[in-house]
């Protein structure tokens, strides 16, 4: 059986503003030299991808409607312990549009726990305090044009940050 690329998939599931950001976000990533490392054990029958770049995770996707949403896509950050998120300097707009996308944990109740730190975490994000933040920091559902932009950065800085500590 040949393996659905996720842009083929991109273009099955989601609508037209959805297909054509989720579209400019895969092509970013691949710019960059992404790896695309599709979903195993729980993930594996669903459309979720692990994007890594030189063996480090750089964030998740998922792509359809699943219990953990009910948004066409969801892009998560690493959750690699890294701090690349505390102090950098980034536009006041795109550090909104990051705050507004803190993943907040859900106490287990979404994913059961399962990290070890059911209720969250203290994180400093882009020089801003947030209490009960999920290992993975960031969770945009269904990212517009603006988000995917915000989205591009953070991939920049996480890229940024696996090159220096490599």
């Amino acid at each position: 059986m040949v393996e659905q690329t996720i842009e083929k998939i991109i273009e099955e599931t989601l609508k037209k503003d959805e297909k054509i950001n989720a579209l400019a976000f895969i092509a970013y990533l691949k710019e960059n030299k992404m790896l695309f490392e599709r979903g195993k054990g729980y993930w594996e029958d669903k459309f979720y991808w692990a994007i890594k770049y030189n063996g480090e995770y750089v964030c998740t996707i998922l792509i359809g409607n699943t219990e953990h949403s009910s948004e066409p896509w969801i892009v998560w950050s690493d959750s690699s312990g890294s701090k690349w998120y505390e102090q950098f300097s980034l536009s006041e707009n795109l550090k909104e549009i990051a705050w507004k996308n803190v993943d907040i944990c859900g106490g287990g109740d979404i994913c059961g726990g399962y990290c070890g730190y059911p209720g969250g975490l203290y994180k400093k994000i882009f020089g801003k305090d947030f209490n009960n933040v999920c290992i993975t920091v960031f969770k945009f559902d269904n990212p517009n044009n603006e988000a995917v932009e915000c989205l591009k950065k953070l991939v920049d800085i996480r890229k940024n940050d696996i090159q220096k500590n490599k």
